[in-house]
Parts: structure tokens; sequence; C-alpha cells
């Protein structure tokens, strides 16, 4: 019974995952706010950078900094990548927040 509700719950995620993947250009903050770091894996490549740049220049506008597109943005694309892999039923956009945060004394202030 275990096996079947965790299968289920399985297929849910990756119907989830899809559906954002899909309306990548139409998801709106509240919705993407919510995609776990599982769900954004299971994601098509160029649709779960979009999302996650949406979310990292959400959470860096919020706090007052700019996202860099040298190094310390591919600094920040590694803690998030930690993050997810630490907790992949994180949300993604809680894993972005905290690494800007964990950077904001190395990123550039608007």
């Amino acid at each position: 019974m275990k096996t079947i509700i965790m299968a289920g719950a399985a297929v849910l995620g990756l119907a989830f995952a899809a559906q954002v993947q899909a309306q990548t250009a139409t998801v709106n903050f509240e919705q993407a706010a919510y995609v776990t770091c599982r769900e954004a894996h299971a994601m098509a490549p160029e649709p779960r950078k979009a999302l996650a740049v949406m979310l990292a220049n959400h959470a860096a506008l919020y706090r007052g900094m700019v996202l860099p597109d040298d190094q310390r943005g591919g600094e920040l694309a590694l803690l998030v990548r930690g993050g997810c892999t630490l907790a992949p039923d994180a949300y993604l956009f809680t894993v972005i927040d905290r690494a800007i945060l964990a950077e904001k004394d190395k990123l550039p202030k608007r």
C-alpha cells in the first residue's frame, strides 16, 4: 500500500513538473515559488534554467542585489545545486534566496 501511495505521489509530482515545463513562459511567481527542487530537476534543462533565473531575479530584486553574469553568478548556481542536492523536497525559491543571502557581501547592490 505504501509503495502505491509513493508511486502515485511521484506521478503527481512529475505531472506538475510537466505542467510547469509546458507553461514556463506563463508561470507567475505564485506558481513558481512552490516548485520543489525535485520537480525542477524533472524538468527539461532550458525551462528549468528559465524558472531558476526568474526566481533568482525576483529574490535578488527583493534583497536589493543584482545578479552578475560573471563567476559570482556561477558560484550562486553551485550553491543552489548543492542546496537542492541536500534537500530535494525544499522549494527551489527558498534555496535560491538562501544562496543569495549567503553571498550578499559579494554581490553588487542595486
